[in-house]
């Protein structure tokens, strides 16, 4: 069995029942919860929050600020910007073209297969239950809708729902729809920041408030 960090090492917070190898590297403020499990050479950035049950495999990178929601599943080798949210039961994927044996009948091993990651940038949402098929990526401040399955990548600020993922809107840094002012133009109704759409890639104009 491998070591475990114990709690509060290296203000570290490792809730009993919690499995996090001792190989990883885990920044200070980060919090990991019971029965979540922390693989061989991951990397935890600051003040972290990896919730009941969650798993981030061997190698996945972590900004700070991320959460990982209870039973949220990060298969390496996953990305994750800072201030990334992974919700319940939502499922990063590492496998193109799964199967547990290969052809000729014999249990896959580790050598009979490539992982590809998925890679989520700054700030975006993954919702509850939300599959994301590797390899894809995640724009920044992007939001997946709860139970929506990616399959392709999803632009910066996108809104995307449903099986497979399509966009549907945009959103702020707030997480809230965008509201259309005409000309491509759009405005968040929390901050006031605005924004511009041009050939389907949204840009921020101006950011305004405290997010």
């Amino acid at each position: 069995m491998t070591d475990s960090v114990e709690p509060h090492r290296n203000d570290v917070f490792v809730a009993p029942g919690a499995d996090v190898d001792g190989r990883a590297t885990i920044q200070p403020g980060t919090k990991i919860w019971h029965l979540a499990q922390v693989r061989e050479n991951a990397r935890l950035g600051r003040d972290c929050v990896i919730g009941r049950g969650a798993y981030v495999g061997p190698g996945v990178r972590l900004g700070d600020n991320v959460k990982v929601q209870n039973y949220g599943l990060v298969y390496e080798p996953a990305v994750l910007g800072d201030g990334v949210f992974v919700g319940p039961a939502a499922v990063l994927t590492n496998d193109e073209y799964p199967r547990a044996v290969t052809p000729e009948g014999r249990l896959k091993s580790g050598d009979d297969w490539t992982a590809v990651g998925v890679t989520v940038g700054e700030g975006a949402a993954i919702g509850a239950r939300a599959v994301c098929v590797a390899p894809v990526t995640v724009g920044r401040w992007a939001l997946v809708a709860a139970g929506a399955v990616v399959t392709k990548d999803v632009p910066d600020f996108a809104f995307v729902v449903g099986v497979p993922a399509r966009r549907v809107g945009w959103v702020g840094r707030a997480g809230e729809p965008l509201a259309a002012k005409g000309d491509g133009r759009f405005v968040c109704p929390r901050t006031g920041s605005e924004y511009r759409e041009l050939a389907g890639v949204l840009t921020e104009v101006g950011v305004r408030g405290n997010l």
